[in-house]
């Protein structure tokens, strides 16, 4: 095997120069040499242990937590030359008794195997009679028992060293604030492995979060700038998910639900149409998602909050892995926040889990209702710092406006203490406003003092002042009864009027969840000729993908089709050139796609 990394860089996957630190792990992993990578999605994780598997001799042991990724990951390589197999459920006994056979014979560069079938006993035995030449631990996050993906099989992954202490480990993730890396070397026995830490920002995502009014009318707004564009909309429940996938079908966009209480294989089909076809909407619960490959998602677009900011992080860098203009938008309100304190109160985990989770879901709010950059804030939880001003987030491109909000704060936290202590923000919004409910004439409340005193400010208003009032601390959720609001003790001098509340003035209606218009990100920097290129090498690729059961994306990125729409190569020889065509993909498909090039050569010069 060629020795030299820049070499099969180009023969095998097309590409001309390394990306960042890609080419240092490389190097250091295909010298023998233990990694811990940190990435962002997208960043090109995948090469740090596919190219120095090619580099070594043997096969490199790949695991990976999901079928799907397994499968995706092995046709991507498949399509460049490279003997790749995969090792799970989906297979029959006689496939996978080839794919052992063809390890066993040294036939294979890469096997990929989820956790729990590496740690069997017979697996084990299997690969003390292999060649290793390393071993890869692909989402290494599902080790931290603290995280959000969290799989109790990694933990035993310290078998790897303990029984192979001379084969190089990389462990790789794109989600790991500072303690959850220290804890992945840790409970992987990786503290003296090279630690190569990269920037987890992405540049090409526009970050927006607004509150919620209308929902389905601020989601239809949002899809409006995204018609025809594959995308992910994220919702807590699997009742929610099921109600948006058919609102959004009957409303013409190509939208499938998914979530864990479907039958296996509805959501397995399901999530096969969203991979390989165009376009199509995913409506899912969070189980959808983790190792997804698609490389063109447009847009991921959460309609409840997530339970922290890492599950935020990692859901939204689903989004743009091509590196393409691409969109993460939260519509977010009150009762979010109220539903996610219940469910961590009225979990089984211990105190010091609950505590845990209350931290991460209050950082994420602090993102959710922060003035500043939102990039900033973000990649601040993975310690990161970044100088703000990104230019790409609502609040860079529409900076918000405070006012002061010291008087509604007052009359607020007055109206909470005045009723009890015990209802939600909905019923504390009537008494404020004088409504006249059945709730206000059965308690009373028309007879309090704080009746009527808040019809200033409209409903909307208010539930942006008592959303941020929770935020800031000024008031609690009862999360061990019905969600009511009640005073802590920072609200005291707010009520005594010694400290100023500045809040955040609330968009103009106009502007509620609106995406910004946009070029489709397909016809970046393409014009009216090249664009009509590109659309015949879409319809070429659709049709090789269709013959081969295979994504679009696998035979072709958009990336690449584009690249070949601005250069018009003229023989193979320039088609070679192209970024993304390296000598398997040259000649599996380099005729065809010169062939196209030539009937629309022919078509214009007639």
């Amino acid at each position: 095997m060629e020795s030299r990394p820049e070499v099969l860089l180009e023969r095998v996957f097309g590409h001309r120069a390394f990306r960042g630190a890609q080419g240092e792990i490389v190097r250091h992993v295909a010298d023998g040499h233990d990694a811990l990578v940190l990435m962002p999605t997208g960043g090109g994780k995948s090469l740090c242990y596919q190219l120095p598997a090619l580099l070594r001799e043997g096969t490199a042991i790949v695991v990976s937590p999901l079928i799907a990724l397994m499968q995706d990951q092995v046709e991507a390589l498949r399509q460049l030359g490279v003997r790749a197999a995969c090792l799970n459920s989906s297979l029959d006994a006689a496939e996978a008794q080839e794919v052992e056979r063809q390890l066993l014979a040294g036939d294979l560069d890469l096997l990929y195997v989820a956790p729990e079938r590496l740690l069997t006993a017979r697996f084990l035995s299997l690969l003390d009679r292999a060649r290793l030449a390393l071993f890869a631990i692909d989402e290494a996050h599902c080790v931290s028992q603290w995280g959000h993906d969290f799989r109790p099989e990694y933990r035993e992954l310290t078998v790897l060293h303990e029984r192979w202490p001379d084969v190089p480990r990389i462990a790789l993730t794109a989600t790991a604030d500072p303690p959850t890396q220290r804890e992945i070397a840790e409970r992987l026995q990786l503290e003296d492995a090279r630690r190569f830490v990269t920037s987890f920002d992405r540049p090409n995502i526009r970050y927006t979060v607004v509150q919620k009014d209308d929902v389905r009318r601020q989601l239809l707004d949002f899809l409006s700038g995204h018609r025809g564009e594959a995308g992910i909309v994220y919702c807590l429940s699997r009742r929610k998910v099921g109600e948006f996938a058919q609102f959004l079908t009957s409303h013409g966009i190509d939208a499938l639900p998914y979530h864990a209480g479907m039958d296996a294989a509805t959501r397995a089909a399901n999530q096969r149409r969203f991979l390989r076809g165009d376009g199509v909407v995913m409506v899912a619960t969070i189980a959808f998602g983790m190792g997804i490959d698609k490389p063109d998602v447009r847009f991921v677009a959460h309609l409840d909050l997530p339970k922290s900011i890492e599950g935020y992080y990692q859901e939204t860098g689903r989004a743009g892995r091509d590196g393409e203009p691409s969109e993460a938008w939260m519509c977010y309100g009150l009762g979010d926040l109220v539903l996610l304190r219940q469910m961590i109160a009225q979990s089984e985990s211990g105190p010091e889990r609950k505590r845990l989770e209350h931290r991460k879901l209050d950082a994420l709010v602090g993102y959710c209702e922060t003035m500043r950059c939102r990039r900033q804030v973000l990649l601040g939880n993975f310690g990161e710092a970044h100088p703000g001003a990104c230019g790409n987030c609502d609040n860079c491109l529409s900076p918000p406006e405070s006012w002061d909000g010291t008087e509604a704060a007052r009359k607020a936290l007055s109206c909470v203490y005045r009723t009890g202590q015990r209802f939600g923000a909905a019923h504390l919004i009537d008494v404020l406003r004088g409504g006249e409910t059945a709730r206000i004439q059965q308690f009373g409340h028309d007879r309090l003092s704080v009746y009527g005193i808040g019809a200033d400010l409209d409903a909307r208003e208010w539930r942006g002042v008592f959303r941020q009032l929770v935020a800031a601390g000024l008031l609690d959720v009862d999360a061990e009864g019905h969600g009511g609001l009640r005073l802590t003790a920072a609200s005291r001098p707010v009520l005594r009027g010694e400290q100023p509340v500045p809040l955040r003035k609330l968009p103009g209606r106009r502007e509620r969840g609106r995406s910004a218009a946009r070029t489709p990100a397909v016809a970046v920097d393409l014009g009216p000729a090249e664009l009509r290129v590109f659309e015949a090498l879409r319809e070429l690729r659709a049709r090789l993908a269709r013959e081969q059961g295979v994504p679009a994306y696998v035979v072709f990125h958009d990336a690449t089709l584009r690249a070949i729409a601005r250069q018009r190569p003229r023989n193979l020889g320039e088609l070679a050139q192209v970024e993304g065509i390296g000598a398997a993909k040259l000649e599996r498909y380099g005729d065809e796609v010169m062939g196209t090039l030539r009937e629309l050569d022919d078509a214009l010069a007639d």
